[in-house]
């Protein structure tokens, strides 16, 4: 068997299980068995492959159709322009928290040396990226899971970074730090009642902390902004993830605690993505 054929043999077996990307899927199992990229795969798809690799794959196979998220396979995921370990202590990165990096980086010149605060960091992915883009900055990371600050402080190290970012484990309502000229924070969102119809990759493997926005959804943006009107700087802005529901309802607590000039931009799929928020 050589590797088109057992990749067509694992994407058939996804398949028939209604998995939303089964040959994507198996190109990066079969790569994580082989201990090969992606693009090696592809380019040797007549290659031969030994029983013993068949074994392997076909027990990655046998997690993912158990609905094992593949970055929790594979250990790792793409975000912006890198790679980031990840496991089930962490949210996986989204395509679309990149928006708030592309934002940020509009707002910060290429040479700027500004004061930022990452808040629920996680697996690092945000505060890791934007440090690579904007190496003169000075970010500081919270997480309130100390699993989740060991993922991203390995992160740190594995970008070499490890001394360029100051990682705490701490809630934001215990934090007390100097003032920023930016806060950024994709904190949990989705409401309580809405926990169960999440896709079982979701669900079933990935940290209810980093998920569940309390009752209503806005009960963790809510502490935020209030720690906020402490933490920024007159004039420094606010990036928040949103759902895409809850922007209208954010505007206004916004602007009843001292933000102004507050935005809401789309992701590319056209819902309300990433908000910024001036303080007054």
């Amino acid at each position: 068997m050589n590797y088109q054929e057992i990749l067509n043999k694992g994407s058939n077996q996804l398949k028939i299980k209604n998995f939303k990307s089964p040959k994507l899927d198996c190109e990066l199992l079969l790569a994580k068995t082989l201990d090969l990229s992606r693009e090696e795969i592809l380019l040797n798809l007549n290659t031969k492959i030994n029983q013993s690799d068949i074994n392997n794959f076909y027990y990655f196979i046998n997690l993912r159709q158990n609905h094992i998220p593949i970055a929790h396979i594979v250990n790792f995921k793409f975000f912006w322009k890198y790679k980031f370990f990840v496991n089930k202590n962490v949210l996986i990165p989204r395509p679309e928290t990149e928006l708030m990096i592309e934002k940020v980086l509009e707002i910060l010149p290429a040479s700027s040396s500004k004061n930022v605060l990452d808040i629920g960091t996680g697996s690092g992915c945000i505060a890791i990226s934007l440090i690579k883009e904007r190496p003169d900055c000075r970010i500081t990371a919270i997480d309130k899971s100390k699993k989740a600050i060991k993922v991203a402080e390995k992160n740190a190290e594995m970008h070499q970074v490890g001394k360029k970012v100051n990682f705490l484990n701490i809630d934001v309502d215990k934090y007390f730090g100097n003032k920023y000229d930016l806060i950024i924070s994709n904190p949990p969102y989705i409401k309580n009642s809405e926990l169960l119809s999440l896709d079982k990759d979701v669900k079933l493997n990935e940290p209810k902390l980093a998920l569940s926005g309390g009752s209503s959804g806005l009960e963790i943006f809510f502490k935020i902004i209030n720690k906020c009107k402490i933490l920024l700087k007159n004039n420094g802005k606010l990036l928040l993830e949103i759902g895409h529901k809850q922007g209208k309802e954010l505007k206004k607590y916004l602007n009843l605690n001292g933000f102004n000039q507050t935005k809401i931009y789309k992701d590319l799929s056209g819902k309300d993505r990433c908000l910024v928020s001036t303080k007054s």
